[in-house]
């Protein structure tokens, strides 16, 4: 029998549908295996940007579909 893991209280992010469903897709093809890949990126992010010691900068995917933008605005 596995061992029960206890995950963190879930929190809300907002994010627009046009980021949310390609960071998604930009996570998975970073981490392909594994529960939570956006959340994982998140929490790296995090412990990155307030300076936690041993913290890294997480690792960007190649260039793929999720690159690409949807909204006319951000080709400005």
């Amino acid at each position: 029998m596995a061992p029960e893991i206890e995950y963190d209280q879930p929190r809300q992010f907002r994010a627009p549908d046009s980021e949310w469903k390609p960071f998604e897709d930009a996570t998975k093809a970073q981490h392909p295996t594994g529960r939570g890949p956006r959340a994982r990126v998140l929490r790296e992010f995090m412990r990155w940007y307030m300076r936690r010691p041993g913290a890294k900068l997480p690792e960007r995917p190649p260039v793929g579909p999720w690159s690409e933008t949807g909204d006319p605005e951000a080709a400005s």
